[in-house]
């Protein structure tokens, strides 16, 4: 830890930290030598709100140094302020005392608490830093100043003096007197071999596997899981890999993307060591403080696979002989997607068998269960917390095996992991090399493990840096389950966490039941068992993992009520016999079939009691009932439901009611027939006046026509 003026506190410097964008480096090696006041780049100048300076200091590399050895004390500045920090001084001092404990320890780093007297091991003139630009300064420490102490953890601190930041009248100015801690640790010979596990796990946005476009991201150039195996490469890191990353890659088939399946062959050609988390990293031991009878595994990898991705192969039934004992003809080949398997999809190459890597809160009885779920040679990785504090890696417990990682150095470390910023992680890897000082010292001679957290956003620059600084040239994680172990007893005497494994597992039986009215169940039932083991994930805090379970129920609760009849208002019937349209909402991505079932509360209305219906996906379909009334006029009330094809009850009865006018059916034919009857006439009388007035007319023509022909008198004779 690093501490600053009091503008902010030191872990939200941190994780503001973490989102900048520039980088700083820092070498560091015995008796290297960095330029007083060698800036870095520069950093866009903080909000007001964030508005520090920050010092960070170590010593030796990765806060260790050799006995009697030279060394050197690195300080690195850094201005979150927008104006000029002017030049000041810095100094460095030791405390001659060593910490003794991890209390000491954490007492030291946490609240500046350690006795025994302070020397001044160096002190260093600083230049002016331009407002969010750092810079760092290298204090020579020669042998002689160190020689005298013991192998031990001693305390480290810098101070910042003379700096200050505003404008350039003096009561402008602001002080910046900043100080920092850390470790140095003496180291002694040890003999000791250390080891590291790292998890390699990913996890989807929906919570099943990982789709085409997160797998291009992640394992791009620079993407979280091309950053895992950089990070590896090269150590003695052992590593445990989720299969889930595996199965997503390949159920992609020739649609994955290259750089995946580039990925997956750069996994396979590490010598490291590994074994196979559960799928989806989820905790074996709440399954079986749940009573499980088996591991949760994946119900099916159908769902997944577009069978176009995949090479087709030709296959030739067998051919058979007729009831004759003549040939049939040859039976004709056909071609059917090579698809892969559950076990070919989810298979970790090289592998070391049945390990268990759950949380820290293993029982007895766990360790019990786990044998019956994976064999009497299973062996469960638990923490030192676990066993009473006990630092030897490989242990037995009752006659389970078990190998144990050390609490504190493996939190240390994995802290230093996560830390994207070079100087600040320079201080927490002093404290992973104490830690693991003191593990050793509480374990002597024997083989040390650490266990970084599951962690996806590491760079890898800090993993690599972390695995160094603890990991043995020479550890085998292959040969430590056969070396001799020793004896442990589990402290941990119950779990949580039983009765939300129960609850979830009740509601997949419902989704099962649901199902039914899915052409595939297995579209809806393979992702959830994916999405459930992913909730019992070790990831998962534990003081989070009930929010989550109950995240995850209220999705299964809203999927059970994708399908229903939408609340409809008083529906009118104007007739004694009549199609009622009663809708049906479907909001899943899949067409579904269900029955509609009507009642009537009244023998007065009698209705269709069965109607089956296909719903399109995202959809609401209109479902006509018909319907008989036997009243004139009234209320009546009906009640509906929903029921798969195999009789499940999708729905709960509702009730509608419908008000029946089949009087105004009467009365409206009346009324119809009258003005028919009426037009009719109407048309009768104005067709006879017409035929009587075209009669007329025509007879009016004819007279004028015969005049006209009369000859006029004495005219012609």
């Amino acid at each position: 830890m690093t501490v600053t003026t009091p503008e902010t506190g030191f872990r939200a410097r941190l994780q503001r930290l973490a989102r900048r964008t520039a980088v700083f480096a820092i070498a560091l090696t015995i008796g290297g030598f960095v330029a007083p006041g060698a800036a870095t780049a520069a950093e866009t100048p903080p909000a007001d709100d964030e508005q520090s300076v920050e010092l960070h200091v170590s010593a030796g590399l990765r806060g260790t140094v050799a006995p009697g050895s030279s060394t050197s004390a690195v300080l690195t500045v850094r201005n979150r302020t927008d104006s000029e920090l002017t030049d000041g001084r810095v100094h460095v001092e030791i405390g001659r005392t060593p910490l003794a404990d991890d209390a000491g320890l954490t007492s030291w780093l946490d609240d500046e608490d350690a006795a025994g007297d302070f020397t001044t091991i160096g002190s260093e003139s600083t230049e002016a830093i331009a407002a969010g630009e750092s810079a760092t300064t290298t204090i020579f420490v020669p042998e002689d100043t160190l020689g005298e102490l013991a192998p031990g953890i001693y305390p480290l601190r810098a101070e910042l003096t003379g700096a200050t930041t505003g404008g350039p009248a003096a009561d402008d100015a602001v002080e910046q007197d900043t100080t920092a801690t850390s470790v140095l640790i003496v180291s002694a010979a040890s003999s000791s071999l250390v080891g590291v596990i790292v998890p390699i796990t990913a996890t989807p946005a929906d919570g099943a596997l990982l789709t085409s476009d997160e797998i291009a991201a992640l394992t791009a150039p620079e993407g979280a899981l091309t950053a895992q195996l950089d990070g590896v490469a090269g150590t003695t890191a052992v590593l445990a890999i989720d299969p889930s990353i595996l199965a997503a890659i390949r159920a992609l088939g020739s649609a994955a993307p290259e750089q995946a399946m580039d990925w997956i062959s750069r996994l396979d050609q590490l010598p490291n060591a590994r074994f196979a988390l559960q799928f989806g990293d989820a905790d074996a031991g709440v399954q079986a403080q749940a009573k499980l009878p088996e591991l949760l595994q994946p119900v099916t990898f159908a769902p997944f696979l577009n069978p176009a991705n995949f090479p087709v192969e030709r296959v030739t039934p067998s051919p058979t002989d007729a009831a004759d004992g003549t040939a049939e003809p040859t039976p004709t080949p056909t071609e059917t997607p090579a698809l892969p398997d559950d076990a070919e999809l989810t298979d970790v190459d090289g592998a070391l068998p049945r390990i268990l890597w759950p949380r820290p809160d293993v029982t007895l009885d766990d360790l019990t269960a786990f044998a019956g779920y994976l064999g009497d040679s299973t062996t469960t990785i638990v923490s030192s917390a676990t066993v009473g504090g006990q630092s030897a890696a490989h242990a037995t417990a009752e006659g389970h095996d078990i190998l144990v990682t050390d609490a504190a150095t493996s939190a240390s470390l994995s802290d230093a992991a996560a830390e994207a910023d070079p100087a600040a992680r320079q201080r927490l890897l002093a404290e992973a090399a104490a830690r693991l000082f003191l593990a050793e010292g509480r374990a002597p001679g024997a083989p040390l493990l650490i266990g970084l957290d599951r962690d996806e956003t590491r760079t890898p620059d800090a993993l690599r840096e972390a695995i160094s600084a603890a990991d043995s040239i020479g550890f085998d994680f292959g040969t430590l389950r056969d070396t001799a172990p020793v004896a442990a007893t589990i402290s941990v005497e119950t779990g949580t966490g039983a009765a939300d494994v129960t609850n979830l597992l009740l509601d997949e039986q419902s989704l099962g039941a649901f199902s039914t009215i899915l052409a595939d169940p297995q579209v809806l039932l393979g992702p959830e068992r994916i999405r459930i083991l992913r909730t019992l994930a070790v990831s998962t805090p534990a003081d989070a993992f009930s929010a989550s379970v109950t995240a995850h129920r209220a999705v299964t609760t809203a999927t059970l009520g994708a399908v229903s009849i939408p609340q409809s208002s008083t529906i009118q019937l104007l007739s004694a016999n009549a199609d009622l349209p009663i809708g049906v909402r479907n909001d899943l991505p899949w067409p579904v079939t269900v029955q509609l079932t009507a009642s009537p509360t009244d023998p007065r209305l009698e209705v269709k009691p069965l109607i089956e219906t296909v719903v399109q996906a995202n959809s609401t379909t209109r479902v006509k009932v018909p319907v008989s009334a036997r009243v004139g006029s009234g209320e009546v009330d009906l009640r509906l439901g929903l029921l798969s094809p195999t009789g499940v009850q999708i729905q709960s009865d509702q009730i509608i009611r419908v008000a029946v006018r089949a009087e105004w059916e009467t009365i409206g034919l009346g009324i119809f027939g009258g003005l028919t009857v009426l037009l009719i006439g109407l048309g009768v009388v104005r067709t006879v006046l017409r035929k009587r007035r075209e009669a007329a007319e025509e007879a009016a023509a004819d007279a004028a026509a015969l005049e006209a022909a009369e000859p006029k008198d004495g005219r012609g004779e």
